[in-house]
């Protein structure tokens, strides 16, 4: 099985440790993978953008899997390959976690001193749904990937899920584990954009239970040249 890791990556102040510390995770925890960063060029930086391209790099070398990783997220390797192999096999994308951890200052600290990681201190994140996703570019494309208007911080991985579980029958599954996210100076979560992110994430809650509106929504972004 060929596996590759796409990380959405622009270099930023405050955040090229975390990055660093992720790409090595990666190298590590699949030694024949192919790591690759993506940016998109788009300003602001565009997610989920990023993590399209990620998909559409790793399926031209020829992976039948793709990691699609947060730039400052780990996860652990068990359930990280039960993703692997279960996405392999499926039609669902795949999360190789149950509880999302975000590790303050002090865990940070404590993992760099060689701490593991599931004894960092660390908020547990309730629902959430992005950090680690793994999937076949096909499976990826059912549902439309990500969207690209929303751009900046926030939104579109709430949206993936509600689209994905609306069009392909069934939320991501989860395996029993963690991920663990970095800190890093957090992202803008207000103005214009913030308030347009939001509102868009809103149509597609509004169309959770409805696979045709759905599909519609998706395809809105093909004829604005989107996707």
């Amino acid at each position: 099985m060929n596996i590759a890791v796409a990380i959405p990556w622009r270099p930023q102040t405050g955040r090229e440790e975390a990055h660093d510390i992720t790409v090595s995770h990666w190298r590590r925890t699949l030694p024949a993978a192919a790591v690759l960063d993506v940016d998109t060029g788009d300003e602001p930086f565009n997610a989920a953008a990023c993590r399209n391209a990620g998909v559409r790099r790793a399926a031209r070398s020829g992976a039948d899997v793709v990691v699609i990783a947060d730039a400052d997220t780990l996860a652990e390797e068990a359930p990280l390959w039960n993703a692997i192999e279960g996405a392999a096999g499926s039609d669902l994308a795949h999360l190789p976690y149950t509880e999302y951890r975000s590790l303050d200052a002090e865990g940070s600290a404590q993992h760099r001193a060689g701490v593991t990681l599931s004894e960092c201190s660390a908020l547990t994140v309730e629902g959430a749904c992005s950090g680690v996703y793994v999937t076949t570019p096909a499976t990826w494309w059912a549902h439309g990937g990500q969207d690209e208007r929303f751009r900046g911080w926030g939104f579109e991985d709430a949206a993936w899920e509600i689209a994905h579980t609306a069009l392909l029958g069934a939320p991501p599954v989860r395996h029993e584990g963690r991920v663990y996210a970095l800190p890093h100076p957090p992202g803008v979560k207000e103005g214009l954009q913030y308030v347009a992110n939001a509102a868009l994430c809103h149509r597609y809650q509004q169309a959770a239970t409805d696979p045709e509106a759905m599909r519609a929504l998706v395809e809105e972004r093909a004829a604005a040249h989107l996707l």
